[in-house]
């Protein structure tokens, strides 16, 4: 019997991956804890990202017998991680098939143990995977390959299993949700979201991620009619500036994002900018913080430009490091001015917060929640103040 660990860097649909990992070895009779095996899923977003991801397999090598790199960062160039010690793997392989491949190197047990609960409080259930799309600066499609989904009857039948294991919110997860089709059973994204929110037992359900194009009347809809899906919704902007955008290939303009985002005004809105782009000049930029006010954007996940290979503008970073760092810097104060703007809002307010770690919670639109309640239960607040952390529960 084997202890290992489990380490994920990036996103969410990295962190379903890793978990995906962490289940083929519970399956097959090995224990978490202790220091035989240790797994890290990488990302390759930024240097920055791959930095880390060696960085932390690097210190996995010195704690565990065996390291197994796997993800983005190990798919993007194994020479990422050249010079590891000798107890480090590389696994270069699609993310379906990674499980399989880090079960089967470490060995199966006689005893298979039953099916293991997720290990956190929300499960993330990975709809589809990959894009078919190809942004100028965007390596994914290099690293994940092109878009695929997984049958809509596999997505229930996982829904159905963590809600019985007893989670109450449910995260779709994917590299580009609104692609997700099932052609033989006939399923787009909005009919998969009403039937996994009609699930007996499930409190609340949310897309982690959306693009805009994929924003039409029909996936309003869904959101919309759907009792338990969560009123938040993260819609990547990348860029305010339509010259911008068409130089990252991004297929919409400003004015679309906008005039796609108006009918959730309710909803919370958080996205994604990249400040630095090569051709992002100081009004590209302003336009950006326009575009953010405008849509009623909260919280802005902010990538500095960071040059990744294999992409049309891999040789391209004109954008001095300066620049890059006071941009950021102003975007990312817009972005907490802009959260805290909304959270004095919900002051005298009622929400349903589910606990997810001692003393926080998130609302039903995401919006962090400070309260004493026990971890893994929806608890019913009324907002008494506003901190720099979040809201205050009465």
């Amino acid at each position: 019997m084997a202890g290992f660990s489990i380490r994920f860097l990036g996103c969410k649909v990295s962190h379903t991956d890793a978990q995906e990992v962490r289940e083929a070895l519970l399956a097959d009779g090995h224990h978490e804890g202790g220091a035989d095996v240790a797994v890290v899923n990488t990302c390759c977003v930024t240097h920055e990202a791959v930095r880390k991801s060696r960085q932390a397999a690097k210190q996995a090598a010195r704690t565990h017998g065996r390291v197994y790199v796997t993800g983005c960062a190990a798919n993007l160039s194994a020479d990422a991680f050249a010079g590891l010690p000798q107890n480090v793997t590389v696994v270069a392989r699609r993310s379906e098939d990674t499980p399989a491949f880090v079960a089967g190197d470490v060995g199966a047990l006689g005893c298979i143990q039953a099916d293991a609960r997720l290990d956190r409080v929300r499960a993330f259930v990975k709809i589809q995977d990959g894009c078919s799309f190809s942004c100028n600066f965007c390596v994914i499609p290099l690293v994940r390959g092109a878009s695929r989904s997984r049958a809509a009857s596999a997505v229930l039948a996982e829904v159905r299993r963590r809600v019985a294991q007893g989670h109450r919110e449910i995260v779709l997860t994917g590299i580009n949700l609104g692609c997700y089709r099932d052609r033989e059973a006939g399923y787009k994204l909005p009919q998969l979201v009403r039937e996994v929110g009609a699930l007996p037992g499930l409190a609340r359900v949310r897309l982690s991620s959306i693009e805009v194009n994929h924003v039409d009347a029909e996936l309003i809809a869904a959101l919309r009619e759907t009792p338990t899906v969560s009123r938040h919704l993260h819609v990547p902007l990348q860029s305010g500036d339509d010259g911008v955008l068409r130089d990252m290939a991004r297929r919409y303009s400003a004015t679309t994002f906008l005039r796609r985002l108006e009918p959730l005004a309710d909803f919370n809105l958080t996205t994604d900018a990249i400040v630095g782009f090569p051709t992002e000049d100081d009004a590209a930029f302003e336009r950006t913080l326009r575009v953010v006010r405008d849509a009623g954007v909260t919280k802005v996940h902010v990538f500095p430009y960071s040059p990744r290979p294999g992409t049309v503008t891999a040789e391209r970073d004109p954008v001095s490091p300066a620049v890059k760092k006071e941009r950021s810097a102003r975007l990312r104060a817009a972005s907490h001015e802009a959260c805290l703007a909304r959270w004095r809002g919900k002051v005298g307010a009622d929400d349903v917060v589910l606990v997810d770690r001692p003393g926080r919670g998130y609302g039903d639109d995401y919006s962090p929640w400070l309260l004493d309640a026990a971890v893994g239960e929806l608890v019913r607040v009324r907002g008494a103040g506003v901190t720099e952390e979040g809201i205050l529960a009465a």
